[in-house]
């Protein structure tokens, strides 16, 4: 097994980072140290550019804690220090995208589903068909099974399933268990 980054599992059948919801949560824990370590959101959006420990090297070179000063004196790489301003015009866009000549735009839909514990060895291809929806749609509920596969290692994991589903999961599951007690 991979290491745990922020309280992700890195393995290679579940890559918890894939997953949206885990990935934000702990990017936002990541955030979180950063802003503790620099106490400035431009050196925090620069050192998630190119590593804190980096940021912190050029700092103690130039003298500084001041992002700005950093850009000024060239000593953030060229993408580090166009960055910054990148993630605050994205700010500023995303709270008035019309101002900034966005309009018509097609927004998505939230995913709706449902949460279901599901056993290892839980085949997501073949729970997609018994549901009668595309593999593609499942696998895309949950990204962070690497293979479409809840490995056998594990007693359970939680996986998404369109919202309506979880009796036909749970007939899924039951067909499952009997499976494998006639197999044995």
């Amino acid at each position: 097994a991979l290491p745990i980054c922020y309280g992700l599992k890195i393995e290679w059948w579940i890559d918890e980072r894939k997953d949206y919801q885990k990935s934000t949560r702990a990017a936002i824990r990541y955030l979180s140290d950063l802003y503790g370590q620099f106490s400035s959101w431009y050196l925090v959006a620069a050192s998630y550019n190119m590593g804190e420990n980096g940021v912190r090297r050029l700092m103690q070179k130039h003298r500084t804690n001041n992002y700005w000063s950093l850009v000024e004196a060239g000593a953030l790489p060229d993408e580090t220090s166009s960055y910054v301003p990148k993630i605050i015009a994205a700010m500023l866009i995303a709270k008035a995208p019309r101002l900034y000549g966005f309009r018509d735009l097609d927004y998505h839909q939230p995913l709706i589903y449902e949460s279901a514990i599901v056993p290892g060895g839980t085949d997501i291809i073949n729970l997609a068909s018994f549901l009668g929806v595309s593999d593609r749609y499942l696998r895309d509920l949950n990204p962070e099974l690497v293979n479409a596969f809840v490995p056998g290692s594990v007693r359970s994991h939680s996986i998404r399933v369109p919202k309506g589903s979880m009796l036909a999961v749970a007939k899924y599951i039951q067909l499952q268990a009997k499976s494998e007690i006639a197999r044995a």
